[in-house]
């Protein structure tokens, strides 16, 4: 027999994230010059990151050598200050999406099951189908979470729901009076996710405090990124908010040094940026607003978005309907222009597209007003 047949079937039928395509993977697919590729397909900061955490990743440098705090003392003693809670109650991952893997790890198991909206980020069921647990996946409601639905989806096998708020890789959010009715009415022994790894971007008056539900909701884990606004995404960084008791949980399934020495020296002096963030919020507010204004110039329709990035509908051609997202994607490619296809989201009509600089921005609206009009 296979080795590899000794693997759970469960385990052999993942289907593996696939990321974006990197800058100089197409360099060589295409024979371009990497410096004039835009690559707005990962929803990374382009702005760089802070000079704060450059400073300190400097100052690190020379502990290289020498194992990280697997504690993380000093992130979470920040952290703790940031959110006035106290430091039991954060749990510090490998990026948002440890945390995401550690609450699968805690929770599920052959004969369980988790709920998450159709169009939700795709680790969820990866994490999901990797402990032999069942994905119950509700339609979604105009590209967004339809609460009312998730609640009646969970049945007695149900151990976790996943919320991304706002949602990647459709932009949608859901208000803060409706996620904490949502969360009233949860079974308290049912672990609730709030994935808010794009929470940075929402506009001010949309923003609300997810730590304050902490007090009441014991079941609710609220996970972030240093990935996004703080554009550390190389060096994989993120944190979970939740009870201490299930903080411990998580704790007991996490690597001892999941996160490295580099990456939270860097994180804890990008929590204290504040102008950084600022800079980067009003510059993505203005990129998001060039590309809409560039998309209701060509015709073409988008999902409104509260995060880093938006979706946008490429009409479907011919008399066999059949989508054209796939092809529009290449043809983009070959111009030196990655955007990110969202067909295995059930999209198929769609692109997602990060918000860059204005002149990335301009670069992929010029690629598609040349691509539309052939």
């Amino acid at each position: 027999m296979d080795i590899c047949e000794q693997s759970p079937t469960y385990i052999r039928a993942i289907a593996p994230y696939e990321p974006g395509k990197p800058i100089s993977e197409l360099a060589r697919e295409y024979g371009l010059d990497e410096r004039s590729i835009i690559k707005l397909a990962s929803n990374e900061n382009p702005l760089g990151f802070s000079p704060r955490a450059r400073e300190a990743i400097e100052r690190e440098l020379a502990e290289v050598p020498r194992y990280p705090d697997g504690n993380a003392f000093a992130l979470k003693a920040a952290l703790s200050k940031r959110f006035g809670k106290p430091m039991a109650s954060i749990v510090v991952g490998n990026g948002s999406n440890d945390l995401l893997e550690l609450v699968a790890s805690a929770f599920l198991a052959p004969g369980r099951a988790s709920v998450f909206s159709q169009h939700a980020f795709a680790v969820y069921p990866l994490a999901t189908q990797a402990r032999g647990a069942r994905s119950i996946v509700v339609p979604a409601k105009n590209f967004g979470h339809d609460l009312p639905a998730m609640l009646a989806a969970i049945t007695p096998e149900t151990r976790v729901v996943f919320i991304a708020n706002p949602n990647n890789p459709t932009g949608t959010f859901v208000d803060a009076g409706d996620m904490e009715a949502f969360l009233g009415k949860v079974p308290g022994d049912i672990v609730v996710v709030v994935d808010e790894a794009y929470t940075d971007y929402l506009p001010p008056e949309r923003r609300y405090d997810c730590a304050r539900w902490l007090d009441t909701h014991r079941n609710l884990v609220v996970t972030r990124t240093f990935s996004k606004v703080y554009g550390l995404a190389g060096l994989r960084v993120g944190f979970a908010l939740c009870d201490p008791g299930v903080a411990d949980l998580l704790n007991r399934v996490r690597q001892p040094f999941n996160v490295n020495s580099l990456a939270l020296a860097a994180a804890t002096a990008a929590l204290e940026d504040r102008e950084f963030v600022e800079r980067s919020f009003q510059m993505n507010r203005e990129g998001m607003l060039q590309l809409e204004r560039g998309f209701d110039a060509l015709g073409l329709e988008y999902i409104p978005s509260c995060g880093n990035f938006i979706s946008v509908r490429i009409p479907r051609a011919g008399g066999d309907g059949k989508p054209q997202a796939g092809a529009v994607f290449e043809r983009l490619l070959r111009l030196g222009v990655i955007v990110r296809p969202v067909a295995g989201y059930q999209m198929p009509d769609h692109l997602r597209v990060t918000v860059g600089l204005p002149q990335e921005n301009e670069g992929l609206l010029g690629a598609l007003r040349k691509i539309l009009k052939d």
